[in-house]
């Protein structure tokens, strides 16, 4: 590692400072990697209450699973030290069943004619998530080939096509329509991008950004007909990104 860094200082200091400066624009192209939080409230009936409560204490929760896309974002800045930052990437995630407690339910009031795949891994639905964010930004070392930065900002997640799995209708019978909640939230930021000629930088970046939402899962027909599912779920992912960049 610590050769490693010695040859990015040698490479770095034998290029030219890209130097943002006021009005300059900053384009990055990232991969990123979304690591959900995955902290999901209890899955509850309405009208009933949670599955935990009517199974006896038997838990039944979800997950979000980790998601590998391409991002782009663009940068104008401000003054040399300070500026904004938009984001602009969707990402698709499967939604997946933690324990067995929903499994155990459907089966009991079901007399055993639906639920029992129902367990622990089990898909239930897949959603596209769109996360456009906007950061204020302070860059601390503009004038180097070495320039980090630290940003906050707003984001609005949406929640689109949700779309349940068609093992999840086969094993309850019906087919079952999918509504996840959208909102506005915060999200924080660090990263540094590393010169590698007069305009073009490597960025490597980090984001926290606080999702919370709310899915609800209303089965149609059935023996289940009638019944709405919902969970909460905290996904409140660290994106983790690393790409190129072009200074215009």
């Amino acid at each position: 590692m610590k050769k490693i860094l010695l040859l990015i200082l040698l490479c770095t200091s034998l290029v030219p400072a890209v130097y943002a400066e006021q009005g300059d624009w900053l384009v990055r192209l990232r991969g990123i990697a979304i690591i959900p939080n995955n902290d999901s409230e209890q899955v509850g009936i309405d009208g009933l209450g949670s599955v935990q409560s009517l199974n006896g204490g038997e838990s039944s929760r979800v997950s979000v699973d980790n998601s590998i896309v391409p991002e782009i974002d663009i940068t104008y800045m401000l003054t040399k030290h300070i500026g904004i930052e938009a984001i602009a990437g969707i990402a698709k995630h499967n939604i997946d069943l933690q324990d067995d407690g929903l499994s155990t339910l459907v089966t009991t009031l079901t007399a055993g004619a639906a639920g029992s795949e129902l367990t622990d891994g089990f898909k239930i639905y897949d959603t596209w998530v769109l996360p456009p964010t906007v950061t204020l930004q302070y860059h601390f070392m503009p004038d180097n080939n070495i320039r980090p930065y630290a940003g906050i900002g707003v984001n609005y997640t949406a929640f689109l096509w949700d779309d349940a799995s068609e093992q999840l209708e086969t094993a309850v019978g019906s087919p079952v329509s999918v509504s996840s909640k959208n909102g506005w939230t915060w999200a924080a930021q660090i990263g540094v991008d590393i010169d590698w000629t007069d305009n073009w930088y490597f960025n490597i970046d980090m984001k926290y950004i606080n999702i919370d939402t709310e899915a609800s899962l209303f089965i149609k027909n059935g023996a289940l007909a009638g019944t709405n599912l919902r969970v909460g779920t905290d996904i409140s992912p660290f994106v983790l990104g690393a790409g190129i960049g072009y200074r215009f």
